[in-house]
């Protein structure tokens, strides 16, 4: 594959990275390996210091780095100074409490079985395979607790954002990282499983589709290696018939088209009881209908390319296949520019379960919307994916909201906005959509090794 920064406004490719030869591979899992053994014994606080020198440098040049994430997949330049901004909490967050969240716990054991804790213990060199969309955002959510927890780490970044991937290394570089701890490869398909195959290495982070998850999970299990996923999402936007229209609408449209529609907790399927789908999907339409497509790097553009042609003409493929199955596609808005990576804003109704779209994840501007009868056929429409990332439930009633959200099944629900994404709750899903947890302790704590120790007398009984 080729590494390159091409500009998804203009279609110009601006530069082109080597791919790591193999050689350096063994050397890149060396010197992460050589790290470890002295990282691992770093005290905690020279630890944070790192990860709080580097939110510190994030935020000095928030603007400069937030261009590059434009420059590469076209995200608009408000959203990609909030993702700076997301990426120095982490950081902070970790900081804090990282320390804390690897204490070993003491076990209610019986007087015989003396004392027994278990402690938290670092298991080495990580790979981190991650996806385009938020290129400093799925890196710190991984980076920052590992880096806490005594392991290091090895990055393979998308293909597209090689300048991304490259800033982010750098920038722990200059935090006071010490060399080895953290390491960008561009690598192959073949060059992940080398890697995984390796013995110092102990463990995969995934963020990413479907399909890299089974072949990137089906190495690591061969290798006999711990691995997370976190994958593709079809989040349900329930609107009940006691929720503020007007300011779920708007929700709506932000929850949908944020960073183009490429997120996978973006509120892809709505789903309105029948009481106000009419006047929801009337105020929503507006809402849509009022976005502007434009240069990212104009403060006035409120929709912004696809990260890539390819990944637009997928798009496209995906209405026109819905369409030939039964589906109506409206197009909503002005026509967005020919020039650059854009999708018209499409709202997509009478998807149909014997169409294929009824089960895709649609990652752009497309927006599905159901009818549903009541709350519990909201429900029931909810939970017919194979995808359980996020979800959202909009109601007055925050009682109903949480009895509605725990029926809906999903690694994440939010009452009365989108999926929030944010450093001090955890993310992750079930099916489809992956397994484990990143951020707070739960992603701390996947890749750490829970070691029992059992303090035992000596005469006491076996």
């Amino acid at each position: 594959m080729a590494y390159q920064t091409i500009n998804p406004y203009t279609g110009e490719t601006l530069k082109t990275f080597p791919n790591t030869t193999d050689a350096q591979v063994q050397q890149a899992i060396e010197s992460a390996h050589t790290a470890f053994l002295s990282w691992r014994d770093t005290p905690f606080s020279q630890r944070a210091a790192v990860l709080t020198q580097a939110a510190q440098l994030l935020r000095a040049s928030k603007l400069d780095f937030a261009k590059i994430l434009t420059l590469e997949m076209g995200k608009l330049l408000a959203e990609a100074q909030a993702e700076v901004e997301l990426s120095a909490e982490i950081l902070d967050y970790f900081a804090a409490h990282g320390e804390a969240f690897v204490q070993p716990d003491t076990l209610p054991v019986s007087k015989a079985n003396g004392r027994a804790i278990v402690a938290r213990e670092p298991l080495g060199v990580l790979l981190a395979v991650e996806p385009w969309n938020f290129p400093y955002y799925q890196v710190a959510r991984i980076l920052a607790p590992q880096l806490m927890a005594g392991n290091t780490l090895l990055l393979k970044h998308a293909s597209n954002v090689p300048q991304s991937a490259l800033a982010f290394e750098k920038l722990m570089r200059d935090a006071g990282l010490i060399d080895g701890a953290f390491i960008n490869l561009f690598v192959n398909h073949t060059q992940i499983e080398t890697i995984l195959n390796d013995t110092r290495v102990h463990g995969v982070a995934l963020t990413g589709s479907e399909g890299a998850g089974a072949v990137v999970a089906a190495a690591a299990g061969k290798a006999l290696k711990k691995s997370t996923l976190e994958l593709g999402g079809a989040d349900a936007f329930v609107v009940l018939e006691d929720a503020d229209l007007p300011k779920t609408a708007k929700w709506g449209v932000f929850g949908r088209h944020w960073n183009a529609g490429q997120v996978c907790v973006s509120s892809k399927r709505m789903i309105v009881v029948d009481a106000v789908f009419d006047e929801y999907l009337r105020l929503y339409t507006e809402g849509v209908a009022g976005l502007e497509a434009g240069d990212p790097m104009d403060p006035a553009t409120t929709l912004a390319p696809l990260s890539s042609q390819g990944a637009a003409d997928e798009v496209k493929e995906k209405i026109r296949q819905a369409v030939a199955h039964g589906a109506t596609a409206t197009e909503v808005g002005p026509k967005v520019p020919e020039q650059g990576a854009f999708v018209q804003p499409t709202i997509l109704t009478n998807v149909t379960p014997d169409n294929p779209a009824y089960h895709q994840e649609f990652f752009g501007p497309v927006s599905m919307i159901w009818r549903a009868k009541d709350e519990a056929d909201a429900v029931r429409i909810a939970n017919d994916s194979p995808y359980g990332l996020g979800g959202s439930v909009f109601t007055r009633d925050e009682k109903r909201g949480e009895a509605v959200a725990r029926k809906i099944s999903t690694g994440m629900v939010f009452i009365n906005q989108p999926t929030r994404v944010k450093a001090d709750m955890p993310f992750g899903g079930v099916r489809r959509s992956g397994y484990g947890r990143e951020l707070i302790n739960l992603g701390i704590n996947e890749f750490v090794n829970h070691k029992l120790i059992n303090v035992v007398d000596i005469d006491a009984p076996f």
